[in-house]
């Protein structure tokens, strides 16, 4: 989970002057979290919340959203997303097929035992706000790709559940650089950050890869970072690096994810 941390962070800065190279300073001066770190951790607070029974997660995670969230009014939050978290009361799911349901959801691929207990997961904490089946299923690609990949999968695995139940990856990273512009979709997002990640040589190329593809620089990062985790695990200076970012509220999320989740 704290691979999407570090992502969101290593492309926080690029997400309105993107950046379409790997040779950039993974951690600057100018480098922030935002809300998909807000997010991310508040899912992972309501996943340790639950202590193994996640029938009430739903709830747990309509709670954690509003008040974590809360806490950081001006961390980019999507207007629709905006009005649903800092509502008087929280409102009904709003058919949205947005990117931030998958950016959100890594924790999920962690805490499952089992891969339909990470789709279980990622539904419950994902049907909320994104109710679209797009956004349902950029969500659970996400966590199923992750879940696969902490279960010693191979790139090769991943790619073909992805393919076979998710998303045509006919493209390449490099193919797809040079025309790929802004885009706040899953269908638009979850394909190309799943593709950064199947590309990558280590977990720290899978974050540069994605960053370097343009877009929405922080969110692709983000769901490459979890999945990349998994996959290969987090130097211990990339993860301390990521943690200087943050406040003792959000490193507390943290610290206690990975106690009740040890990876």
């Amino acid at each position: 989970m704290i691979g999407a941390v570090i992502g969101d962070i290593a492309g926080s800065r690029f997400e309105f002057r993107n950046h379409r190279s790997k040779d950039f300073e993974l951690f600057a001066k100018d480098c922030r979290f935002t809300d998909d770190t807000v997010m991310t951790l508040a899912i992972a607070r309501a996943l340790v919340d639950c202590k193994g029974d996640f029938g009430g997660l739903s709830e747990a995670a309509v709670s954690r959203m509003r008040e974590i969230g809360g806490y950081y009014r001006r961390a980019g939050y999507g207007w629709m997303f905006y009005a649903w978290l800092f509502s008087a009361k929280p409102r009904p799911p709003y058919q949205s097929f947005g990117n931030g349901a998958a950016m959100r959801v890594s924790a999920c691929g962690f805490a499952a035992r089992s891969l339909e207990e990470a789709k279980t997961l990622s539904a419950r904490v994902t049907a909320v706000t994104h109710d679209h089946p797009e956004g349902l299923k950029g969500a659970e690609a996400t966590a199923v790709a992750i879940w696969l990949a902490r279960s010693g999968c191979s790139r090769e695995q991943i790619r073909a559940r992805i393919e076979e139940e998710y998303y045509p990856l006919n493209f390449t990273i490099d193919e797809l650089r040079p025309v790929y512009r802004f885009n706040e979709t899953c269908q638009g997002t979850v394909p190309q950050a799943i593709e950064a990640f199947l590309e990558s040589e280590n977990f720290e190329d899978a974050i540069r890869t994605a960053v370097s593809l343009g877009g929405d620089s922080d969110t692709l990062a983000a769901i490459t970072g979890g999945i990349a985790e998994a996959f290969y695990g987090v130097p211990a200076p990339l993860r301390e690096g990521a943690l200087s970012y943050l406040d003792e509220r959000l490193r507390a999320c943290v610290e206690d994810f990975e106690r009740a989740y040890p990876a």
